[in-house]
């Protein structure tokens, strides 16, 4: 699989994602963890994306999920159609439960692990957007808000990795450093198996190739 998981934005070294992608690659940006913020707010801030990704040569378009949500198996197969269109995923940040609800809602949570794996796709990403491949999203509720979603918190993530992601570790300057630090501190204690990363870093997976940028 080819993963590049930022703590923040792009990260320090965004060219490492681009050497993912072929030349000039087509990104869906996925901007529905932020979906509970105000209209203007939510395009502003995926406006912003498309224009970072654009800055390096790929040619991004917003994929909004709640397009497909709750419309059934046939909406699920042109979901599945309309991300293997792309080159690349970016699933920005925000509030992981309300993104993992938006996943599930348009059946995109039992799609992306298989095109994962296969390498259908590139995955990437920063913040909710790393976080909700774990095994659990237990413990985020430290950092992120669960009633931000309607209904029950889903718990489970995509379990694309073994290991829980926790970003803006040892940040300062970024709002949530010290709510991730309890984050952080919960794994630690319950021994929950985690890779802490500062902004500005990234992982990265390249087949067997894994390492910190």
């Amino acid at each position: 699989m080819k993963l590049y998981l930022s703590s923040f934005r792009l990260g320090d070294h965004p060219e490492r994602l681009v050497a993912l992608l072929p030349a000039g690659g087509r990104v869906a940006v996925i901007g529905n963890a932020i979906d509970a913020e105000d209209p203007p707010v939510r395009r502003e801030n995926v406006a912003a994306e498309l224009t970072w990704l654009s800055e390096l040569g790929l040619r991004p378009e917003e994929l909004d999920l709640r397009s497909y949500s709750g419309r059934g198996a046939r909406f699920g197969q042109d979901l599945r159609a309309r991300l293997t269109q792309y080159d690349g995923l970016w699933v920005r940040g925000g509030n992981v439960f309300v993104l993992r609800a938006a996943l599930a809602a348009s059946g995109a949570d039992k799609l992306l692990p298989e095109l994962i794996h296969s390498e259908e796709v590139v995955y990437a990403g920063y913040s909710a957007g790393a976080c909700v491949l774990a095994p659990s999203l237990r413990g985020l509720e430290l950092c992120d808000d669960p009633t931000q979603v309607d209904g029950d918190p889903i718990w489970d993530g995509l379990a694309v990795l073994d290991e829980a992601i926790v970003p803006h570790v040892d940040s300062p300057g970024h709002p949530e450093t010290d709510l991730v630090e309890q984050v952080r501190a919960h794994y630690e204690q319950t021994g929950i198996p985690h890779l802490p990363l500062r902004d500005g870093q990234a992982l990265l997976i390249d087949g067997p190739t894994r390492e910190l940028v």
